[in-house]
């Protein structure tokens, strides 16, 4: 068992045994107060009248005439004791009820419970009245107070099993809570190790509560985490591998120019080209570096997108026109944004360009944007007339690297472009998304927030 079962297993324990405590000393208090309220009703009442009877036979017939008496009145506990403690009948007296005759003489003199007679024998006797319901063999005299019975004294056996159950049920508790949470820390532990594939669903069984939830969510963790890795590796891989083949060209490149020192000029172009190549990969990957790690600086720029979406297209369409493209701009609103204007021009060019890259020739890539006024959001569109792709690569062509699978080797890029725009734009609170056109081509949708409409 860890610590925190022993934390919630005496803290629950002690809050349950607190609780029996409290009520069975309020039960015992109440019950007490009942008897010693029955006790004073017995004190207030009279004696008996019999006590007086033999009182008087006593001082006016003697002793012979009280012996008669008492021995006609066998069912009522009337005795006389003379100085030495004898029983005028002879009876046993218990020493501690003389005790308490004698002591309740010596605060009051003369009760009317008990009473001190001098008989015509010249000893003096203590005439008094033993109730049958005496308690525990002891007489009720005023200012006395008897013990309480044994089944009136604190109720033990009740905080006993009352003790117990809470013990059980505490343990129960606390094993409860720290089950969970010590499958998670094993888990935790597992993933610390670099295993994340491990999931704490399985061990929480049909839970419904919050711990089940904080499961849920560190499973979800997980699996982000070996996304994450996964992605990772696969970057690494990518990476090399586009280094690689420029690299490979160089290599070429330099042997071919040692081998035919006649044609080094045609050779140190292509030196030229695949450096350039390589400077561009670089570049891109810093950028997707810089932006995966939040290092942008900061978003302070009153960015107008109606002049920044209108050069981009202009820009584009100047290019596009060389390979028998068209680009199309139609947007309808002038707001401006927070941002940076840098990030966010490239962004959108590196979809525009990517539109008219894939767009089939002699046709147009179209862009167009509006605002939505009740969502505070600026919608941009750009549509291309090329094959599309597949539905199930809709969300993979964000990420780093990724070439479609209608995607012509010959097609120059390394597949970084729309993965630096996504990050862009959700560095500047938007989205990204991507869908096939009914009537062919793909449109890629940017969604970025306005903060005044």
């Amino acid at each position: 068992m860890g610590r925190l079962f022993w934390k919630f297993f005496v803290f629950v324990a002690l809050a349950q045994l607190t609780a029996i405590i409290g009520i069975g000393g309020a039960i015992w208090l109440k019950d007490r107060a009942h008897i010693n309220g029955l006790l004073d009703d017995h004190l207030r009442r009279p004696p008996p009248p019999m006590l007086d009877s033999a009182v008087a036979t006593l001082q006016y017939g003697g002793i012979a005439a009280l012996r008669s008496l008492l021995q006609s009145m066998a069912g009522e506990a009337v005795f006389a004791v003379d100085e030495h403690g004898q029983e005028l009948l002879g009876r046993p007296i218990d020493p501690s009820i003389l005790i308490d005759v004698r002591g309740s003489l010596e605060k009051e003199k003369q009760t009317d419970w008990v009473k001190q007679v001098k008989g015509g024998d010249e000893h003096t006797y203590l005439v008094f009245f033993l109730p049958s319901s005496h308690l525990n063999g002891r007489l009720p005299f005023p200012g006395d107070r008897p013990p309480l019975p044994e089944h009136h004294l604190i109720p033990t056996m009740p905080i006993v099993v009352g003790a117990i159950a809470s013990l059980i049920f505490a343990a129960l508790l606390a094993w409860y809570f720290s089950t969970p949470i010590r499958n998670l820390r094993t888990a935790f532990a597992a993933v610390a190790r670099g295993d994340l594939n491990t999931s704490v669903a399985p061990a929480m069984g049909e839970r419904r509560d919050e711990l089940a939830d904080l499961g849920n969510d560190f499973d979800r963790m997980a699996s982000q985490l070996r996304a994450v890795m996964e992605s990772q590796r696969r970057l690494l891989h990518d990476v090399s591998h586009e280094i690689r083949s420029p690299l490979a060209r160089l290599q070429a490149a330099v042997g071919l120019v040692r081998q035919q020192p006649e044609k080094s000029s045609m050779w140190i172009e292509r030196i030229e080209r695949e450096t350039v190549r390589m400077d561009k990969l670089i570049n891109e990957l810093l950028t997707l570096s810089r932006l995966e790690a939040g290092s942008m600086g900061a978003m302070a720029d009153n960015v107008n997108m109606d002049e920044l979406v209108e050069d981009i297209a202009n820009d584009a369409h100047f290019e596009a026109k060389v390979n028998n493209r068209n680009i199309e701009f139609s947007v309808s609103f002038a707001v401006s944004i927070k941002g940076q204007a840098e990030l966010l021009h490239r962004a959108i060019e590196n979809v525009v360009r990517n539109a008219t890259k894939h767009t089939a020739e002699n046709s147009t890539v179209l862009v167009e944007g509006h605002l939505e006024v009740g969502r505070r959001r600026l919608i941009l569109r750009v549509s291309d007339e090329g094959p599309g792709i597949p539905e199930t690569e809709l969300t993979a062509i964000f990420e780093p690297f990724f070439r479609g699978s209608g995607t012509s080797k010959n097609t120059d890029g390394h597949g970084l472009g729309l993965a630096i725009a996504r990050r862009i734009v959700e560095a500047h609170g938007g989205t990204i998304s991507a869908f096939n056109r009914p009537k062919g081509g793909l449109c890629i949708e940017i969604a970025l927030p306005v903060e005044r409409v």
